[in-house]
């Protein structure tokens, strides 16, 4: 029987086990190089979103059997125990972290120290193992080993704040996961992967990941893996894209999920607050077929968080055709400056067509020339540039990228071909461009393209799937679109660029 000092003592060190974690959070973060934790991917979690990721978690009675990859300092891990000893009745808690960075590993032997301690003062079994090791090829061998008939260690929880990094089609990560059936291109996506496929049925996985996978054919392949036969049970968005990383130059806007493996889809829990210690979070629950529509074979995730938003994408999503159906494509420009720089001219000249960049946009606009003193105004035509243009016309073009305090996802400008008397023009990387198969645009269609493009409500629709600053040309082509004679009759009625007018002709499709 514990006394009531020995009680004393072990709520306080439950009370401040995250705390003290996160102070040796916040040493690490100070050692660490910046740049170096930028090419490694490494954000590690603060306290207040450690515990959100903990507190998704439906079960955590029994015997708990936890996969922490690229655990850090146990941030993670240590929010787990501290939900499961305050909230649950856990048997035992045995805990598998995985972690490379030796001052991270030297750190994270000490978060554990201190959860052993609250656990064992909860009269809870306690285990622990800490593999310096490259989390990819072990599980890998985990998994290989399993399917060949052997006996591994089970796992029932994950919780997983992995690295963020594009890994090459060539890369040995990439071969070791085509050798478990699976294709997918970052770090994020490979580690909750790997993750679930070592997990039980029923076992439940959260994590905190960039919410670039909702959308784009690149992780195809990664909501296959996440979406078949699991239940995706929870999303959690963030509205500013640092809010979960204070103090950390994340350009990406995350999610957190929360999937039980094996188990039958239902409803979608969906919360949005504005920050980790967000005291109001909005939650919705929304029926799956509006997350992951049904009728889309991508199958992209939409984070769709109140009623307003669901009707957006009820209407820009039952829009009647596609690019293909309009007999139309985009493209990213062809220009890449810094590939042709001899041939970049400040301003026009003789023998030299317009080259235009995301500056040249000016209000809905194509502006030309502009006054600068960074970029250049015109490429010279030689016969190694040729194969850059492209015939001078109408077209729509919409910024590739927007910048964090853009308030628009989706910037569209008209160019019309009466801003140069030349034959064709250059359009530059940072650009995507409409355009009918290779020829300019009919004049009213990529006028009613140019209003449909720049409305509020497309660009809210575009925010539910994309959660990152780029805007690419395969995000464009998923889109649905109104009708030939809709857009071409939209395009007779905008003379100017007015949003209050756009917004009108679009709402009345």
């Amino acid at each position: 029987m514990i006394n009531n000092s020995a009680l004393a003592m072990k709520f306080n060190v439950l009370d401040k086990l995250l705390d003290t974690v996160d102070e040796l959070r916040m040493q690490v973060n100070s050692k660490l190089d910046e740049a170096t934790r930028g090419q490694k991917g490494q954000f590690m979690t603060p306290t207040a979103a450690a515990r959100i990721l903990a507190s998704k978690f439906r079960d955590l009675n029994g015997e708990l059997n936890i996969i922490d990859a690229g655990a850090g300092v146990g941030s993670l891990t240590t929010a787990l125990v501290e939900r499961a000893l305050n909230d649950f009745s856990p048997s035992s808690i045995n805990v598998n972290v995985w972690e490379l960075e030796n001052i991270l590993v030297e750190n994270l032997y000490h978060s554990l120290e201190f959860c052993e301690q609250s656990v064992v003062e909860s009269n809870v079994v306690w285990n622990s193992e800490v593999n310096c090791i490259d989390f990819i090829s072990h599980a890998v061998s985990l998994i290989q080993e399993r399917n060949n008939g052997g006996v591994i260690a089970s796992f029932n929880k994950a919780i997983l704040n992995p690295p963020y990094l594009k890994i090459a089609a060539s890369s040995e990560e990439r071969k070791l996961l085509r050798s478990v059936g699976v294709e997918t291109g970052n770090l994020y996506s490979c580690f909750v992967t790997l993750s679930l496929m070592l997990l039980e049925d029923g076992g439940e996985l959260v994590a905190i990941t960039p919410r670039s996978f909702c959308n784009g054919p690149y992780f195809n392949d990664f909501r296959r893996i996440i979406l078949d036969g699991n239940n995706l049970n929870k999303l959690h968005i963030f509205e500013s894209r640092t809010s979960a990383f204070k103090g950390d130059k994340v350009l990406q806007e995350n999610v957190i999920f929360h999937i039980i493996k094996g188990e039958v889809q239902g409803a979608v829990e969906i919360i949005s607050s504005t920050c980790a210690n967000d005291p109001e979070p909005n939650i919705r629950i929304a029926d799956f077929n509006e997350v992951v529509n049904p009728n889309n074979p991508d199958r992209f995730i939409h984070i769709v968080t109140n009623d307003e938003q669901a009707d957006i994408a009820s209407r820009i999503g039952g829009m009647p055709c596609s690019l293909e159906d309009l007999g139309i494509e985009v493209s990213t420009g062809k220009v890449v400056d810094f590939r042709t720089k001899p041939n970049l001219r400040h301003n026009p000249e003789e023998h030299t067509v317009p080259l235009i960049y995301p500056m040249h946009f000016n209000n809905g606009m194509i502006e030309y020339p502009v006054e600068s003193k960074k970029k250049p105004n015109a490429i010279a035509l030689n016969e190694d540039t040729e194969r850059l243009m492209v015939p001078n016309g109408t077209y729509i073009l919409v910024k590739r990228l927007s910048s964090k305090e853009e308030k628009r996802r989706i910037v569209a400008g008209l160019y019309t071909e009466d801003l140069a008397d030349v034959l064709v023009v250059g359009f530059e990387n940072k650009t995507n461009y409409f355009h009918a198969k290779g020829q300019p645009l009919e004049r009213d269609f990529a006028k009613g393209l140019w209003v449909y493009l720049n409305s509020h409500v497309v660009d809210q629709y575009f925010r539910q799937f994309n959660g990152h600053t780029q805007v690419n040309a395969t995000d464009l082509c998923t889109l649905r679109y109104p009708s030939y004679e809709q857009l071409i009759n939209m395009g007779k009625q905008a003379q100017q660029f007015d949003q209050e007018f756009f917004d009108k002709l679009v709402a009345d499709l």
